[in-house]
């Protein structure tokens, strides 16, 4: 209890006097709880911004994670974090955690016995102190004022007002429970957003320039977000409608969405001027592995095709993967459903069939998607995926196919056909009971209203 209550206090005492600067000579510790607890955080708040509200706030923080606790340098705008030291790879420690800025300009953060688990890697640079600039730059300077090191050449999952992002830079996030992550994408010739998955990466989301033009860098501005060509002229925008300037650009870490954040004064809080995805079936990891997003923005599970009770939380019981060759595999065709997944390994002009064949001997196969060359697409293809995710149902008529790989003997008695029939079967189910429960709604509605209401005679 005592240890709590000493958290606690560094809380409140830092919280109330920031310093402007970090320097040399004056580390800065806090303990770490002998026993793990959930949930819990600890923050020492070491340096603010004077500007308007919401200041940016420099804070040294404790975190309880999967039963241990991680150590880092944080950045807040708000209670926003735009940065964090641990982001691509956590710091754990025990008994205490250390920021410490050496004489010779390294700034560390230390656990017991003085283990380095994190440092800029700035020693004889000259540094004299770490700052915070009103851009929300975390900063560590001489005693010239030149920047040695910034927390800008580091992003993680967050682009401030003010700051660049290079060709061959990217935002990244990680959902929780998930091998997967995302990340936001500056390329020659568009932005993009992705979905990665061990060595393979699909984008689900994109935007060019007009007329091909090649893009040098993006920048937040105060009215949207900014691309520029290799003369540093801008060339597309993607523009805010907000009252307010924009502060921030986001890609969130549960649903890989990429957003442009302004305050609201009136409500306290940062909202979003845009929003790349609006609707819940077109984000990557909208359903689990081997499920379906449908009109109803709802998921329903594939793992009914082959017999096994289908549950929210794991659709692909029974499927390991990694299977392969005639013998062993088959595919079965999804109808109505299609893929928010692109950039899939693609061929042209081959039959269904073909691509059918090619997944069931590829042992890294796990779907294929087939374009017939009607409705939107131009010609046939055929583009097959190393993973089941982003499944969404589309209308009918599309020209497009979507087949998974199953272990040998799973299509039964029945053939395709069968498979076509569950999940127009499967879908039609959910939104005719989500209908249903509208309508419901609707005449319980009513008949209140009537009774509340009766006539007058």
């Amino acid at each position: 209890m005592k240890l709590y209550s000493f958290i606690f206090l560094i809380l409140l005492l830092t919280h109330g006097y920031c310093k402007s600067d970090f320097r040399a000579g004056s580390p800065l510790m806090l303990a770490v709880p002998v026993e793990y607890s959930a949930g819990f955080i600890g923050r020492a708040f070491l340096m603010e911004t004077n500007q308007r509200v919401p200041a940016f706030r420099v804070a040294l923080s404790v975190e309880a994670f999967e039963g241990k606790y991680s150590c880092s340098l944080e950045v807040f705008l708000g209670d926003v974090k735009v940065w964090n030291s641990g982001h691509y790879s956590r710091f754990y420690t025990w008994d205490k955690c250390v920021l410490e800025l050496t004489d010779d300009g390294d700034l560390r953060l230390m656990g017991p016995n003085e283990h380095v688990g994190w440092r800029t890697g700035t020693s004889g640079q000259g540094v004299e102190r770490l700052e915070i600039q009103s851009s929300g730059n975390l900063v560590l300077v001489d005693t010239l004022n030149r920047i040695k090191w910034q927390s800008f050449n580091f992003p993680t999952d967050v682009m401030l007002w003010g700051q660049r992002l290079n060709v061959a830079t990217r935002l990244t996030s990680f959902p929780s429970n998930s091998d997967s992550f995302y990340s936001f994408e500056i390329h020659r010739n568009k932005i993009a957003l992705h979905l990665n998955s061990g060595k393979w990466n699909y984008s689900y989301w994109e935007f060019k320039p007009s007329n091909n033009r090649n893009i040098t860098y993006v920048k937040v501005a105060s009215k949207g977000l900014l691309l520029f060509s290799d003369e540093y002229k801008k060339i597309a925008q993607i523009p805010s409608q907000a009252p307010e300037p924009l502060r921030f650009l986001a890609l969130g870490n549960s649903t890989g969405n990429l957003g442009l954040y302004f305050y609201s004064p009136g409500e306290g809080k940062f909202e979003a001027a845009f929003q790349a995805l609006n609707t819940t079936c077109d984000l990557p990891l909208a359903c689990k592995p081997y499920g379906i997003c449908t009109f109803a923005n709802a998921c329903s599970c594939m793992r009914g095709l082959i017999g096994e009770k289908p549950t929210n939380s794991n659709c692909s019981v029974g499927i390991s993967g990694g299977f392969c060759g005639s013998s062993k595999a088959e595919m079965l065709e999804l109808d109505s459903v299609s893929s928010v997944l692109q950039d899939a390994a693609k061929r042209v002009n081959v039959s269904k069939e073909t691509c059918e064949n090619l997944c069931v001997d590829d042992c890294t196969c796990a779907a294929a998607l087939y374009s017939s060359g009607i409705g939107e697409a131009e010609q046939r293809e055929c583009h097959h995926y190393r993973l089941v995710m982003g499944v969404k149902q589309v209308e009918k008529g599309s020209g497009l196919s979507y087949m998974v790989k199953v272990p040998k003997g799973t299509r039964g008695s029945h053939g395709k056909s069968n498979v076509k029939k569950w999940v127009l079967i499967m879908v039609g189910v959910i939104d005719g009971l989500i209908i249903l429960l509208v309508l419901g709604g609707l005449g319980y509605y009513f008949i209140q209203k009537r009774r509340k209401n009766p006539t007058q005679h």
